[in-house]
């Protein structure tokens, strides 16, 4: 293996040699006992030694792998506790990824030029991972627009779980006429001829979303493995190297789960996922959970790849929907008695859960159930079961968990979502939407996601710039400075916490003798930067189970190396997944170039309807399918 030469080091006669040492680092343990250091050493895959580089010296030895940090940052691995990583390695080739694009101008460019390469036959899609904040135009594309970047190549646009919008091929691919019905929950927006338009509204549910995105072409099988590693190794890009998945919808248990697990028995894994079961059809709920528990326990597995439980649904009758662009969805009068006997069965063989609750109305339901079965014995202090999002948590309901003895996953949804969030509950309500420092404060245990990849972006580093400065995409500050956590709050939410909620706080999250030989350098000091700065923040190199498994700058091409990405034609062979741009304090005349010709093109755009209509037309517009009433 290559390694970087590093002067004045020359190997000893050690008996035990390390596998790797990483030296001369700014290092960030996550170790109460020892918070910081300059090396680590790791064996075997484990950290065997933390301290000063002389103290680490010793244990460089022939074969010993020496990375220089160069001064650097370096940090326990990143742990996403709610990600849908399987589902999103399995489509992660198809998709034009727009996270991260700062104008809808550079977007659209992007979609005309894929649309170009794309044979007959597939789809263009944009899978979420932004929102129309982001942009400098705030605003969403409009049908018209994307039937002339692609007259006859489907097109399929996710806004968020509230809306899709669809050229007039996707629509004619998907299936919709003007006899089409609209699915429960959803709604096909039609023109006064009672054609569909090619808008899709999740009125709330969003199941019209995922039904018409299950119609697109999908990879075949033997090429969802490549498709599983390029996007584990988008997330390493971020210094992320455990995630959480929570399943959803359109993810079966065990057919969609074939291809991490083939991964994983070829030791192909670069991201440690724990997985959720999410029973997919209504009204089989409890015989799937039973067949589940009769094929797997929770535990099973190994370090790379294990089943952590049940969820995010469990009974589809008590789910409730986070469309912050509609009003709070009523769930049915009776839904506790099937639920009850979901988490009944759980709970009497040993399983875990994680909960998809956006409201109050819903986790104070949920939790009168679970407070029934605590009576007879069925809920103790083992933290094996958790709320997800839980954005209107209320102090009452806080004190209700944490007497449990149950756990929160919060996800960065409010930096995509935190304006329609205003509009409709208030600035006072987003204040603590979700409430973290209550939580913490509570003594509850807080992991931290993203969501991704149908919401939120991937990018950690956006959701942890959102937990320390409580800032949308656009802009909006959401709550004061009271109700945001401090920078290494933040990053052990995002580390320790989620290794508490998977069962294993004491092999991982931490860089101390005996854990996982997890880590980053980072590319800028995540406690130094400005706060602006955060959400551009990448690893330089990532190391999971002591292997470098992502490697960029002055590293590039110390990681293992990935065959090509196929098909020839994917967005990402030609686009890559996130996109990066230059930190604000760091300026960038191409980029603040390219952001006002998009304000200009706006601009222009606002002028000709103003001409056109003879009277005057806001700077900013809202988009109408996201304020709609019924």
């Amino acid at each position: 293996m290559a390694t970087m030469p590093v002067r004045g080091i020359t190997p000893g006669k050690t008996s035990s040699p390390a596998d790797v040492v990483v030296r001369n680092a700014k290092v960030h343990t996550g170790d109460p006992a020892r918070p910081a250091a300059s090396a680590v050493a790791i064996t075997d895959g484990v950290i065997t030694a933390v301290g000063h580089d002389a103290e680490i010296l010793p244990l460089v030895g022939v074969g010993t792998r020496v990375i220089d940090a160069q001064g650097r940052r370096v940090i326990p691995g990143l742990n996403d506790s709610h990600l849908h990583v399987i589902r999103g390695g399995l489509n992660y080739v198809l998709e034009l990824r727009w996270d991260g694009v700062p104008s809808l101008k550079i977007g659209l460019d992007m979609l005309r030029e894929q649309v170009a390469r794309t044979p007959r036959g597939q789809w263009v899609r944009v899978v979420g991972g932004f929102t129309k904040e982001q942009f400098v135009e705030k605003r969403l594309p409009t049908v018209r627009e994307l039937n002339a970047a692609a007259p006859e190549t489907p097109v399929f646009i996710l806004n968020l779980y509230q809306s899709a919008i669809l050229n007039r091929a996707a629509v004619k691919a998907a299936g919709f006429t003007k006899d089409t019905p609209n699915p429960p929950g959803g709604q096909i927006v039609r023109g006064r001829d009672g054609e569909p338009t090619g808008m899709l509204l999740a009125a709330p549910g969003a199941l019209i979303l995922y039904s018409t995105l299950a119609a697109a072409p999908t990879l075949p099988e033997d090429e969802k493995a490549a498709s599983t590693r390029h996007y584990l190794r988008e997330l390493n890009r971020f210094g992320l190297t455990s995630a959480i998945d929570a399943a959803g919808g359109f993810q079966n248990f065990p057919d969609n789960y074939g291809t991490v697990m083939e991964l994983a028995e070829k030791k192909e894994l670069t991201v440690r996922i724990a997985y959720h079961l999410f029973p997919q059809v209504g009204g089989q709920e409890i015989d799937d959970l039973k067949r589940w528990i009769g094929m797997i326990r929770p535990g099973e597995g190994d370090a790379f790849l294990r089943l952590n439980g049940a969820g995010e649904n469990l009974t589809w009758s008590a789910a409730d929907f986070e469309n912050f662009a509609e009003p709070r969805p009523e769930l049915g009068a009776g839904y506790e008695a099937e639920f009850e006997a979901a988490v009944r069965l759980l709970r009497e063989n040993g399983w875990g859960f994680r909960l998809h609750a956006t409201y109050d109305e819903t986790i104070q339901r949920d939790l009168a159930v679970f407070e029934r079965l605590a009576a007879e014995g069925l809920f103790g202090s083992d933290a094996s079961w958790l709320f997800d999002h839980a954005e209107t948590m209320s102090p009452e309901s806080i004190e209700r968990v944490a007497a449990l003895g149950g756990s929160v996953s919060v996800q960065n949804r409010m930096s995509f979502q935190g304006e329609a969030f205003v509009s409709r509950y208030g600035t006072h309500a987003a204040e603590t939407a979700p409430p973290v420092r209550g939580l913490l404060a509570r003594g509850v245990t807080v992991g931290a996601g993203t969501d991704a990849t149908r919401v939120s972006s991937y990018n950690p580093w956006v959701a942890l710039h959102w937990l320390v400065t409580r800032k949308t995409l656009g802009g909006t500050t959401l709550s004061s400075l009271a109700n945001v956590v401090d920078r290494e709050t933040a990053l052990e939410m995002y580390t320790h916490a989620g290794a508490r909620l998977t069962g294993e706080a004491d092999v991982k999250g931490i860089l101390r003798e005996g854990y996982y030989g997890d880590l980053s350098i980072l590319s800028d000091d995540f406690f130094a930067v400005d706060a602006e700065d955060i959400p551009h923040i990448e690893s330089l190199l990532t190391v999971v189970d002591g292997r470098v498994v992502y490697a960029a700058g002055e590293y590039e091409g110390l990681d293992e190396q990935l065959p090509a990405v196929t098909p020839e034609w994917s967005p990402v062979a030609h686009f890559g997944g996130y996109h990066a741009t230059s930190a604000p304090s760091k300026g960038g005349a191409a980029q603040a170039r390219l952001i006002a010709e998009a304000a200009a093109d706006s601009e222009l755009q606002r002028q000709w309807r103003e001409a056109r209509t003879g009277s005057p037309v806001p700077v900013i517009e809202a988009s109408a399918f996201e304020t709609h009433a019924h």
